[in-house]
């Protein structure tokens, strides 16, 4: 946790000059290569990047939610690529362990992820199974002092170079409580990663198959050592990370804001900047007026999480609000610059696919609803 807020502001500073002067330069690089560059995320690993939310203790830089949303915010004025490769050390790779881990889990691999020596990944979806988690076919059957795993996890987010997995597996009947979560080290016997998906978006942050045949994990390595508590893990971990990817929803709205408003004031048309035209003007303030709302959901959800106070309404609500908004805006900022939108030298068209997915993953929208509503109800009926 930062203690002063002189400290986070030059926090803040150091990572927003990093985003202008590093990673906008370097975007479409990455989105020509399909890789970010070794030395850029040697920067990211000397920044503490890796580490935003780890705790000090374990090498972190132990930032509260509030602390990380306002990180987020300046991380998501450039590619969502050069987030992807350091965001889930700091949530859905490391989360689980931080919450439900052993202290012995936790001094063993949270330094490793802070520092950026490690990448960490969640695997809970399956080709048969996404937003009814509750189902995976994924099982972990116990042999002596080991559990074997057998089943295929889908689109996993840095997969392909992981070296430490959070993975959800059925250890027992149906449902919820059947499930565990294991922490799986990336070169265990009988883990295999598929080939690379191709994406429509982001560019650099890659994504494949990961399928375990008979692979053996020591029973030490099921967090917290208890088997039917994996779903609660993962549940809380999507609680944090659904916040961080609102967060970063809002900050490539305000990117693409900026971008939308200097082209529109250099841009003439009928003998003027089409700023001053009314139509341009009612898509720059819809935007503007979207993207402040979930700005301030999202500071406040964080605060209330912060506090103590359970958030899985909230995170919900910011989440579906937030990704959908940054949709919006997207299409109002190719619209902005016309033919130009459409043309890939100004980034605004690489921007348009990379923010579809913010509605997908992580939880769709549509179960981002049901999580509200299903609150909603609890909530009126205690």
């Amino acid at each position: 946790m930062i203690r002063d807020q002189e400290t986070l502001n030059q926090l803040l500073d150091t990572i927003s000059r990093f985003v202008r002067e590093r990673l906008i330069p370097a975007e479409e690089r990455v989105a020509e290569e399909d890789v970010i560059p070794e030395d850029i995320v040697q920067e990211m690993k000397e920044m503490g990047l890796f580490g935003l939310s780890i705790p000090e203790e374990y090498g972190g830089l132990g930032l509260t939610m509030e602390e990380e949303v306002l990180v987020a915010f300046e991380i998501g004025k450039t590619s969502p690529a050069f987030r992807s490769i350091f965001g889930t050390n700091n949530g859905i790779g490391s989360q689980g362990i931080l919450l439900d881990g052993t202290e012995e889990q936790k001094r063993k691999y949270l330094p490793r992820l802070a520092s950026g020596e490690l990448i960490g990944a969640f695997c809970l979806t399956a080709p048969d199974v996404g937003s009814d988690a509750a189902s995976l076919k994924t099982r972990a059957e116990r042999d002596g002092d080991h559990y074997v795993l057998n089943g295929t996890k889908r689109f996993i987010t840095n997969g392909p170079i992981a070296g430490i997995f959070t993975v959800m597996a059925r250890t027992g009947g149906e449902g919820a409580g059947g499930i565990s979560a294991f922490i799986v080290e990336g070169d265990t016997p009988g883990l295999i990663r598929g080939k690379p998906d191709r994406k429509m978006g982001q560019r650099g942050a890659h994504t494949c198959d990961i399928i375990f045949e008979n692979c053996r994990v020591p029973a030490e390595n099921i967090i917290g050592l208890k088997e039917g508590q994996g779903f609660k893990t993962a549940m809380k971990v999507l609680d944090r990370g659904r916040l961080h990817i609102s967060a970063v929803c809002v900050g490539v709205a305000e990117r693409l804001i900026e971008d939308s408003l200097r082209y529109a004031i250099e841009r003439r048309q009928f003998g003027k900047p089409i700023a001053e035209h009314q139509l341009i003007q009612a898509m720059l303030a819809d935007s503007k007026a979207e993207a402040y709302a979930a700005r301030s959901m999202v500071l406040e959800a964080a605060r209330k999480m912060d506090n103590g106070e359970r958030v899985s309404m909230e995170a919900a609500c910011c989440k579906m609000f937030c990704s959908e908004m940054v949709g919006r805006v997207a299409d109002r900022a190719v619209q902005i610059h016309g033919g130009a939108g459409y043309i890939a030298d100004y980034g605004i068209e690489r921007f348009y696919r990379d923010v579809r997915l913010f509605r997908i993953y992580e939880g769709t929208t549509q179960i981002q609803q049901i999580v509200i509503a299903r609150n909603m109800v609890r909530e009126a009926q205690s």
